[in-house]
């Protein structure tokens, strides 16, 4: 570790970084640490953050105050942030030379924090690495770009691009309605290749100033770095070329939602052959294991997958978004889609995820019910052939009131992922739910207020 740091401080030094932000994802994946000169960073090598960081919520505010303190040293403790070396990105939109360094979370004994997204990826992977295998992954993000809009009552309208004219109507993968924010696009590419994130197409789709990026396959962990620090520059380009950008999963009536639709395979960690082949390329006894396990446990896990009310607004019938857990070859319509693809390349895709969720647990998640199905030798329900958005056998819990309650009453989860992690991050959104139900909504003002 010590020449992987020595190899990070020189790294800050050939660039000439002035400023080190030091980020730790919290369970929405919104960046908290500290912001720190680089001769200060390199002095003290980590930064102290309270544990409790990583119970807030979306709105900063934190769990009820017995869960708080049966989850959380009652004192208030610290954790030890240490700077993960292979997790260092410039920041390219900055006023000054500046890095991101994401750090990972351990207790006063050296233990990782069992609190923390990003250690519960790493828990995952290393029961992969346990049986010789090594997951590969390639995420496909989902936004809106919209027009900036400072009151949260009213809806969100389309940008206006280069031509001076809203779009209107639905412009699937037509190249002239991405080029209309070009500009934004050219320096979103420029500050994504200076740090070394492995973007690849760019696409328009079918939502009104809806886009989608795709990422190259490749280490999970690595990706999901690459999807925490993808959102921030996105963030910070639109805001340079006065529009906003949203990964909500539905931010807007009438339009389809938004995902993150995540490909997955397994290879052999020695030999790098895809165990999702057999010898003579058709589909193995682990690839059908892998996706029995994603049709068993994706609905006790959801809440990871969907992790806001707004989530579930996607999930609605027409939406174009699959709303179960049947899969087929080739096929948008289900929840887990395998792509035409030679032997080598093939994989599932969980459709599934919202855009709107932490990459490092939708991750993690994906990953896990499938591991668990090549463990318990699962067997999956028969391919769908033709349309499956109206199928309901394999149907996902409707709210998130009800998948929380399936993912708290889940037994398996809890033994991978542990207790603490799992009641801390049904807790953690049963606060956001209990927020959002105090919010009234311009919904039951137009319908209600005169009528009832």
């Amino acid at each position: 570790m010590a020449s992987k740091l020595d190899s990070l401080s020189q790294w800050l030094k050939d660039r000439k970084i002035i400023e080190v932000e030091c980020l730790v994802p919290d369970m929405t994946g919104i960046a908290r640490g500290k912001i720190s000169p680089t001769s200060k960073f390199l002095a003290e090598r980590g930064m102290r953050l309270p544990e409790s960081v990583l119970l807030q919520s979306v709105t900063g505010d934190y769990v009820e105050d017995e869960l708080y303190y049966e989850l959380l040293d009652p004192a208030d403790i610290d954790m030890f942030c240490r700077p993960d070396p292979n997790a260092v990105f410039v920041a390219p939109w900055a006023l000054e030379s500046t890095a991101q360094v994401i750090h990972d979370t351990y207790d006063k004994f050296g233990n990782p924090i069992d609190l923390s997204p990003r250690n519960v990826l790493k828990r995952v992977l290393a029961l992969y690495a346990e049986q010789g295998w090594r997951p590969i992954v390639a995420p496909e993000m989902e936004f809106y770009l919209t027009q900036r809009c400072d009151d949260p009552d009213y809806p969100l309208q389309p940008p206006v691009g280069r031509s001076g004219r809203q779009e209107t109507g639905r412009q699937s993968f037509s190249i002239d309605a991405a080029n209309e924010f070009d500009p934004l696009f050219e320096d979103m590419y420029a500050w994504c290749e200076a740090q070394g994130l492995d973007l690849d197409t760019l696409i328009h789709e079918e939502g009104t100033a809806q886009m989608e990026i795709n990422f190259r396959h490749g280490d999970a962990l690595h990706l999901a770095d690459q999807i925490f620090v993808f959102k921030r520059t996105l963030r910070e380009a639109a805001l340079k070329h006065n529009v906003t950008v949203t990964f909500m999963a539905k931010p807007m009536t009438g339009e389809p939602g938004s995902a993150m639709h995540l490909h997955q395979n397994v290879v052999d960690a020695h030999s790098g052959h895809n165990v999702f082949a057999s010898e003579d390329g058709s589909m193995s006894e682990l690839f059908l294991n892998h996706i029995a396990g994603l049709q068993r446990y994706i609905p006790e896990a959801l809440p990871l997958f969907a992790p806001n009310v707004n989530s579930f607004r996607r999930f609605l019938p027409d939406t174009s978004a699959p709303v179960n857990v049947e899969w087929g070859e080739d096929n948008r319509t289900v929840g887990l889609r395998v792509p035409d693809s030679s032997a080598q390349g093939r994989r599932v895709e969980n459709r599934l995820p919202g855009a709107d969720a932490n990459p490092y647990l939708a991750i993690a998640a994906s990953l896990l019910c499938g591991f668990i199905g090549m463990q318990e030798g699962l067997h999956p329900s028969p391919p769908v052939k033709g349309r499956a958005y109206e199928r309901r056998n394999l149907r996902l819990p409707l709210n998130l009131e009800a998948a929380l309650e399936a993912m708290e009453q889940s037994k398996t989860l809890e033994r991978y992922l542990g207790r603490r992690f799992c009641r801390g991050y049904v807790a953690v959104k049963r606060a956001e739910n209990e927020n959002f139900k105090r919010v009234i909504s311009s919904w039951e003002r137009e319908f209600l207020l005169l009528s009832v």
